[in-house]
């Protein structure tokens, strides 16, 4: 059964940075799910995308994999031969927890779980590679690094899934968006108290950028074909094809 999150229900003295403790992971998918419109869709559609481009004899990533959601929806339906996923995640409390759920479902896809930076992970010999909404949470000045890194390890032809919350350059536009997902989150039943709490521990952990910070960054990278393929409000999900 999915726990409710509850982590900002009550007033608190004290708000602290967010983290992916344990007290995180316990209620993710319901936090998740609360918080970020298309997410399904995202996650259904990185399982198609695996289905159709990933290569045989390669290596696919999912980089800050939380509880597993893109790298169960790339099992289910990869069907070429020799793929390895790795799934990476910095918290230990969600690669434990992403070990778990995996461990529920069978698969002939050999699967690894690393407690690990991103950074720090070897990219090679790489067909896809998911980044699902962990960008926003690397220091602004490692993020062309770690692209980097994912560019070269990729073979001709590779994918990049980039999933990202955007910032926008227009104040005016920036300001009613933020109102939508206000009122998804209003919709999803969390309280004004609950948004205010969870904006002020998130405010100097996620920093996000414009969709052009994220296309100048691809470039630099060496990418020439990448696109949106999905946004609602201010949730995108990009490809950038090697």
């Amino acid at each position: 059964m999915v726990k409710k999150d509850n982590i900002y229900a009550s007033p608190l003295p004290k708000v602290k940075d967010f983290v992916f403790d344990e007290s995180v992971v316990d209620v993710f998918s319901d936090m998740i799910e609360r918080s970020v419109p298309g997410y399904q869709t995202i996650i259904s559609t990185i399982g198609h995308l695996a289905k159709e481009h990933a290569q045989a004899d390669s290596n696919i990533y999912d980089l800050g994999c939380s509880l597993g959601a893109a790298t169960l929806a790339m099992r289910r339906n990869i069907d070429v031969k020799n793929c390895k996923i790795i799934a990476v995640d910095y918290s230990q409390a969600m690669a434990q927890r992403c070990e778990k759920n995996l461990a529920s479902f069978k698969s002939n896809i050999e699967t690894l779980v690393l407690c690990d930076d991103a950074l720090k992970i070897k990219i090679e010999n790489a067909s896809f590679v998911v980044l699902n909404f962990t960008l926003q949470f690397i220091q602004p000045e490692d993020r062309q690094q770690l692209i980097n890194q994912i560019y070269a390890g990729l073979k001709p032809g590779g994918i990049l899934i980039l999933s990202e919350k955007l910032r926008f350059e227009q104040p005016s536009v920036q300001s009613v968006i933020d109102e939508l997902h206000l009122d998804f989150k209003r919709a999803h039943g969390y309280s004004e108290l609950e948004i205010s709490q969870k904006r002020s521990a998130i405010e100097n952990v996620m920093r996000t950028d414009t969709l052009n910070i994220h296309y100048a960054r691809l470039k630099t990278a060496g990418f020439k074909q990448y696109n949106q393929w999905y946004q609602c409000f201010n949730f995108t999900s990009m490809m950038a094809i090697k």
